[in-house]
């Protein structure tokens, strides 16, 4: 669960939206949209606790070390960093009191779940934008972390990849997750997020993303 009460993020002295007062329910599945700019990764990191909001309370009904999974952007991703795809992947078993097989037979599982088993090896350099993205979203599925934070996952990804991604998303809805999805794609979001918020200056507006992306962003904000 996730709320809100007279939010507001951005710049100091310069709030992106008026006072966000919005409520998800645990296990929701919301995209979250709206033009370069207004302030939906700044959101997410609010939310994370990675930016403090100029106004207003966040309530979270997760708690504790590990309780939020965090995608950021791949920008933020030293991809010169010596370390090979599965050593990548497996720090999302950071929390877990595993023996060395049952650890090891997770992170395989989660590798040909994202279809990385056969690039294991390869060293972060070696990886595509995409494959590198399968990464970073199998390292996050093994956190079992119950609120995650997603930050534009379809980019770099191709069709199948995308695919992929929105059967993940919703497979994790069903084990009760709540995710949060930053996504620029607005078909994939209408057909795929059920729940949709869609941030601008004039306000937010948070509902079905059936009901709400049925035109150009321009206008549904």
């Amino acid at each position: 669960m996730i709320r809100t009460t007279g939010l507001q993020w951005g710049v100091a002295g310069r709030p992106l939206t008026p006072p966000l007062d919005l409520h998800l329910a645990a296990g929701s599945l919301t995209a979250v949209v709206g033009a370069n700019g207004c302030g939906k990764s700044s959101l997410l990191r609010v939310l994370a606790g990675l930016q403090k909001p100029l106004a207003g309370r966040v309530q979270l009904a997760a708690s504790g070390l590990g309780a939020i999974g965090y995608l950021q952007q791949q920008t933020a991703i030293d991809r010169q960093f010596p370390v090979e795809l599965a050593e990548l992947v497996a720090a999302g078993l950071w929390r877990a009191r595993l023996p060395r097989a049952a650890r090891r037979a997770r992170l395989d599982a989660v590798l040909a779940a994202w279809g990385l088993s056969e690039l294991a090896g390869r060293p972060l350099i070696a990886l595509s934008g995409g494959e590198l993205q399968r990464g970073l979203l199998a390292r996050l599925e093994l956190t079992e972390a119950p609120l995650l934070l997603l930050d534009e996952p379809v980019a770099a990804l191709d069709e199948a990849g995308q695919q992929l991604l929105w059967q993940r998303l919703a497979d994790a809805q069903r084990r009760g997750c709540t995710q949060l999805v930053v996504c620029h794609d607005l078909a994939g979001a209408r057909e795929h997020l059920p729940d949709c918020l869609v941030i601008h200056a004039d306000g937010c507006r948070h509902g079905p993303s059936r009901a709400l992306l049925t035109a150009p962003l321009a206008q549904v904000a």
